[in-house]
């Protein structure tokens, strides 16, 4: 194809035809691409860990009751859990908010202001229960 300063015209797919002018209303901000992306190498490690550790303790015969016995106290789970609970509060809301941007006309400084007390909510929630969890 051609390089020249048209290039982006000749493009076989439309959705590759972006003006300037179209990509100033873009949804996410490269800060909030950047936070979910990496928000999201976090959740993908802790999911897989959670999710192991929680197969391991109930295929060796462990209770509710009993997990939770070996983790209070223990600090180790609590930065883990407190760190999942804070990385889920960052990627959710910026999620949530490129799907309300793209499905609704719902925009500007209301979205973003509802989406940072929807982090905030997740973040106090997730931090009580990790505490509670914790709780020595």
């Amino acid at each position: 194809m051609s390089q020249g300063p048209r290039a982006d015209l000749l493009h076989r797919r439309p959705e590759a035809r972006h003006s300037q002018a179209h990509l100033e209303g873009r949804t996410m901000t490269p800060m909030l691409y950047l936070a979910q992306r990496a928000t999201a190498l976090i959740l993908a490690v802790a999911v897989s860990v959670h999710l192991a550790t929680m197969i391991y303790a109930v295929r060796g015969g462990l209770s509710a009751g009993e997990i939770l016995a070996r983790t209070n106290g223990n600090r180790w789970f609590l930065a883990f859990y407190a760190l999942f609970v804070v990385a889920a509060s960052i990627h959710a809301p910026i999620g949530l908010r490129s799907v309300l941007r793209e499905w609704t006309s719902w925009r500007g400084r209301s979205l973003d202001l509802a989406m940072v007390a929807f982090c905030l909510l997740i973040l106090v929630l997730g931090l009580r229960a990790a505490f509670a969890v914790y709780r020595p």
